[in-house]
């Protein structure tokens, strides 16, 4: 509760307190004069009110119990009708069923009950008085329950609301993770290629002009589709089309044009499998080809993909030497997150640079 709020209701309960106290002191002192006992069991059962919500139960218990002990002595007179308005009583009991524990309510509602029973049936009371002040009381406590049921379904609905919050802000982050994991994706892979490509373009384009030729085409088509790329990216970033597995042709097609021989095999039936998976699988053969391309010094790669009923592994592999000494970059990295977000697993040898990776799809 903030400062504020805690103001507020410390106001709202001084007030409470003032005009419970007035009316059980006014109507009951200015006809005649009471005993100095009378007035000490009056303002017991009105001035607690005021700290009701700090100590509950010592205070509707010195209330209830003045209250009672004031309604017997007031009743051993004959002819004293007893006052059908326990402010402070009441008011205890509408906070009492707001605030109290389940286990506190059950022992509440007996001793409540004890007590009105006492004080309206040992001075012989008729039965339009058990039925009026019976009535007070049940009033007061639903009136309680009624509060506490308000309260807790704005605190759930405060709840439900920090927790969207918390998912949507980790939403973004995963989001701007994928976005960063994709930008290097697109980037590393692309410019890899056309690195490697336009290094080896000086070499052939006096020897082999037709073979230079097609090595510039490659650069320029890697080109644009790195910029397609990035504007599929950008332009719709939740949504990755034209990647997945049915673009691992034009992939493997690319990085030959490179110069690394790609060797593939598919084993079972190509199963359908989600966006998540399908993009994952996709980015994490375009990692591993790069990465080969560009450090492994390869002549070949062999990429291999096993599908199971609810499984699907994939390898790569290459000839060159291996990373003896092998440090997670950004591009492992992200490898590494896209999969155990779909729930898989990697696994990196550096001994030749073999990745295994599996993938549920069922």
């Amino acid at each position: 509760m903030s400062a504020g709020a805690a103001i507020r209701v410390a106001r709202v309960d001084a007030a409470v307190a003032a005009v419970v106290t007035a009316a059980a002191l006014v109507p009951a002192f200015v006809p005649r004069t009471q005993p100095w006992w009378a007035v000490v069991l009056t303002v017991l059962s009105s001035v607690p009110v005021l700290w009701r919500r700090v100590w509950l139960l010592p205070v509707c218990l010195v209330v209830g119990l003045a209250i009672m002990v004031l309604d017997l002595a007031d009743h051993a007179a004959p002819g004293e009708p007893l006052s059908l308005a326990p402010y402070g009583p009441l008011v205890c009991t509408y906070t009492f069923a707001e605030l109290a524990r389940p286990a506190w309510r059950v022992v509440g509602i007996v001793l409540l009950a004890g007590g009105v029973a006492v004080s309206l049936a040992v001075p012989h009371n008729d039965l339009d008085t058990f039925r009026a002040v019976t009535t007070e009381y049940v009033a007061a406590y639903a009136l309680g329950v009624g509060t506490r049921a308000r309260r807790a379904h704005a605190d759930a609905e405060a709840e439900r609301a920090r927790r969207m919050a918390e998912e949507r802000a980790l939403a973004a982050a995963e989001e701007r993770a994928r976005i960063a994991r994709d930008m290097h994706d697109i980037v590393t892979h692309s410019v890899g290629l056309m690195t490697v490509q336009a290094e080896a373009g000086p070499l052939v384009v006096r020897d082999d002009p037709a073979k230079a030729e097609a090595t510039f085409e490659a650069i320029s088509a890697t080109g644009r589709e790195a910029i397609g790329q990035l504007r599929v990216l950008l332009g719709a970033l939740r949504g990755e089309i034209g990647l997945g597995l049915d673009a691992l042709t034009s992939l493997v097609q690319r990085v030959r044009q490179a110069g690394l021989d790609v060797r593939t095999e598919e084993v079972g039936t190509r199963l359908r499998t989600s966006s998540a998976v399908d993009i994952a699988a996709y980015r994490v053969i375009q990692e591993c080809l790069t990465n080969t391309l560009r450090h492994a010094e390869a002549r070949t790669a062999w990429l291999r993909l096993l599908w199971h009923d609810r499984m699907l592994s994939i390898e790569v592999s290459d000839d060159g030497h291996g990373a003896p000494s092998l440090r997670e970059g950004h591009g492992l990295t992200g490898m590494r997150e896209r999969v155990e977000a779909c729930g898989g697993t990697l696994a990196i040898d550096p001994s030749g640079f073999t990745v295994a990776v599996t993938l549920p799809i069922g």
